[in-house]
């Protein structure tokens, strides 16, 4: 019997190429910016999250434009030679765009964004493959939510996953109870998957969330200036979660 031409897999996972249109169109809003703003800052993310890198966007949204992701279009946009550049000095702050980082456009003076970013810092759940910070161990009794205040026992009905996680529990009154002391994770040790899941569900936060600022592009002398002591540590630039749409941070 002939097979159906209906009978096609179709992967819910696939993500559609960028068009030449699109990227073209990508390229122009960064050269529009580069003529419009007084200063261009390179900067990189340590324990990349869309929601935080938002939440800058929509703080800087009326003083500033931010570019993150594609990282080979940013540099193209700008021109990664004398030649090539879209403004003069762009070409030393184009070879620098390498990895997970972004382009940050004001007019804001310089030492207001490096305090703003200074002490912009978001706590927030490790994930597997971090570094736990600290030693956490859950001690005999009820197992606790610390992201309630007081902390609350867990309900009876997250008894199976926390099982699942690798406690061993018992049921008393309804609670999901530990008869002896369990060491979740050591400080300094890689987290596997089940120990970053479990230190979600206690309410454990053992990363943050920060902008490092590499480099800034000065317009009126195209001059392009190097920032020392703001780098993210190499454990902390993974892109667990460099999505489409944390590349599309442009708007």
């Amino acid at each position: 019997m002939p097979k159906s031409k209906r009978a096609k897999l179709v992967s819910l996972t696939k993500v559609s190429k960028k068009t030449r249109e699109q990227k073209t169109s990508f390229m122009t809003e960064v050269q529009e910016n580069a003529d419009k703003w007084q200063y261009c800052w390179l900067f990189e993310v340590g324990n990349m999250r869309n929601a935080h890198l938002k939440t800058v966007r929509k703080l800087w949204k009326d003083s500033a434009r931010i570019f993150f992701g594609r990282g080979a279009v940013m540099a193209k946009a700008l021109g990664t030679t004398p030649e090539e550049e879209h403004r003069m000095g762009l070409h030393k702050l184009a070879k620098q765009i390498k990895g997970q980082v972004g382009l940050f456009f004001t007019d804001s003076p310089p030492q207001e964004v490096l305090d703003w970013f200074a002490d912009f810092q978001q706590p927030d759940f490790a994930r597997s493959g971090n570094r736990a910070t600290q030693t956490v161990v859950l001690p005999e009794g009820p197992i606790m939510q610390q992201h309630s205040t007081p902390p609350e026992p867990f309900p009876h009905n997250e008894d199976p996953q926390l099982r699942k996680l690798g406690l061993r529990t018992t049921m008393k009154r309804g609670v999901p109870t530990l008869e002896t002391p369990h060491t979740i994770c050591e400080k300094g040790k890689t987290l596997t998957p089940e120990q970053a899941q479990l230190l979600k569900l206690i309410g454990v936060k053992m990363v943050m969330f920060k902008v490092g600022l590499r480099a800034r592009w000065e317009a009126a002398s195209g001059d392009v200036i190097q920032i020392e002591g703001q780098e993210i540590d190499e454990a902390d630039q993974g892109a667990e979660e460099l999505a489409e749409d944390a590349a599309e941070m442009s708007e």
